[in-house]
């Protein structure tokens, strides 16, 4: 039982938190944009190179003896903060000029150009390597043996967490927060009410691309870095925020973890001695339950938009 808890149960919770993260953003932008961002996968890599930039500025300074996971709290902010600057440049370049287009594929479309674009960004200034923020071998907290538990999980994990609180906050107890509601429900009757939608859109990439941002460096904490992170994760974040229903960020939440749990345990050895699923091949379940929601439940979980 507790080999089960320290190879699967936390790494699924830990999976399932970055999905989460990934997953708002995405339910979010379709909530009140009407597309798919397919280049959100690849602003989360553009987060997490961020993080590495500063982990990289900081070895110059005292903070940079600190350990690993502590520098890139620091980083955190500044890849939410930079990641967001990103967005809203990237909106205001590539998709508010098809905003009032007939069809959104134009915007899908574009948003393709976007992630190579950014992809190739990466490629570009950091090369096509594996890079970690830090070498060697980190080793359990000894707190809670013989539960084993990283240093980095706990952060990633309690992070999550705290973000997802603000979050609540935000949306329940703000105007801009209301005002994105109003938006998502209906945009055309929240314009005539009186909203200000363009500040609403802009809102809505700085909380999408930010929370991405920090489930990019949380997933450079946990794995490495490669310019490819985001695009290959892109997958099971859609398949999250599908399940938990588009354009619920709550549902999101739940779509992320209730994914990540199913890709560790999938990777079990239910029956007999070799793992149920391969771990290379652990993402096409997220494809199948991706494909099952919208062939039986479109909506999802939270009754979101379909779409």
């Amino acid at each position: 039982m507790i080999d089960f808890i320290n190879q699967y149960m936390i790494p699924a919770l830990v999976l399932g938190s970055i999905y989460a993260l990934g997953a708002i953003g995405v339910s979010m932008i379709f909530a009140i944009l009407r597309f798919a961002h397919f280049a959100h996968g690849d602003l989360m890599a553009v987060g997490a190179y961020i993080g590495l930039l500063v982990v990289w500025m900081l070895e110059a300074t005292p903070i940079g003896e600190w350990p690993i996971n502590r520098q890139l709290i620091i980083a955190l902010p500044l890849a939410f903060a930079g990641t967001a600057v990103c967005a809203i440049l990237i909106d205001r370049l590539f998709y508010k000029p098809f905003r009032r287009a007939k069809s959104m594929i134009v915007v899908v479309i574009a948003s393709f150009g976007v992630a190579l674009m950014l992809r190739s960004l990466i490629q570009l200034f950091f090369g096509v390597d594996v890079i970690n923020y830090a070498d060697g071998i980190q080793f359990p907290v000894t707190y809670f043996q013989p539960v084993r538990i990283l240093e980095r999980h706990i952060y990633i994990v309690f992070g999550a967490i705290m973000l997802m609180l603000a979050l609540h906050y935000m949306l329940t107890r703000t105007r801009t927060g209301k005002a994105m509601r109003a938006m998502s429900d209906d945009a055309d009757l929240a314009r005539v009410s009186g909203i200000n939608t363009e500040r609403v859109v802009m809102w809505t990439w700085i909380l999408g691309a930010g929370l991405v941002a920090i489930a990019g460096v949380f997933l450079g904490m946990d794995t490495r870095l490669v310019p490819t992170m985001g695009w290959d994760m892109l997958l099971s974040v859609f398949a999250a925020a599908i399940l938990g229903g588009l354009g619920q960020p709550y549902g999101a939440i739940a779509g992320g973890l209730i994914i990540g749990t199913l890709e560790e345990f999938s990777t079990y050895p239910w029956f007999g001695d070799t793992p149920f699923i391969s771990p290379d091949y652990k993402t096409a379940v997220a494809f199948g339950i991706m494909i099952l929601v919208l062939i039986f439940r479109p909506q999802g979980i939270f009754r979101g938009k379909v779409l």
